[in-house]
């Protein structure tokens, strides 16, 4: 079972869309063959973006729904704690709690469609950031 860390834009995909390897990923994590990790911070972050109107109006969601599957989610997921923080190690602030939740949570990879944000620091640490498909594939594979 692979143990990852899904960037924010990944849950993001696959609440507007059913279609994509974004909304199957989140399928292979209720059928528990992928396990998402994340701290405290990134849920919060999956929490604030899930629930913007915005947000809401391109899924279709209402704050009930969203409410409902970050409940779920959140049972899935493998807490991590920050003991260390890395920053400053990517070029965008906003995705460093997303690479400290896969260093810290020892993640088997980070999965992203920003994988050019996180490419230059990961291989120093020994992270792969792969897409949703090709996580997808390596799952399925």
């Amino acid at each position: 079972m692979l143990r990852v860390v899904l960037d924010t834009s990944v849950i993001v995909t696959a609440l507007r869309s059913r279609d994509g390897a974004s909304f199957a990923l989140l399928g292979a994590v209720r059928m528990r063959r992928v396990v998402p990790l994340a701290t405290p911070t990134l849920f919060l972050e999956y929490e604030d973006v899930l629930k913007r109107p915005e947000q809401r109006k391109a899924s279709g969601l209402s704050l009930d729904d969203v409410e409902r599957f970050l409940g779920a989610f959140a049972v899935a997921i493998e807490p991590v704690e920050v003991h260390i923080r890395w920053r400053p190690q990517l070029r965008d602030p906003g995705d460093e709690m997303v690479f400290e939740a896969a260093i810290n949570g020892g993640a088997d990879a980070l999965v992203t469609y920003n994988v050019k944000d996180f490419r230059e620091a990961a291989p120093r640490f020994g992270l792969r950031v792969l897409r949703p498909a090709e996580l997808l594939l390596e799952i399925m594979g």
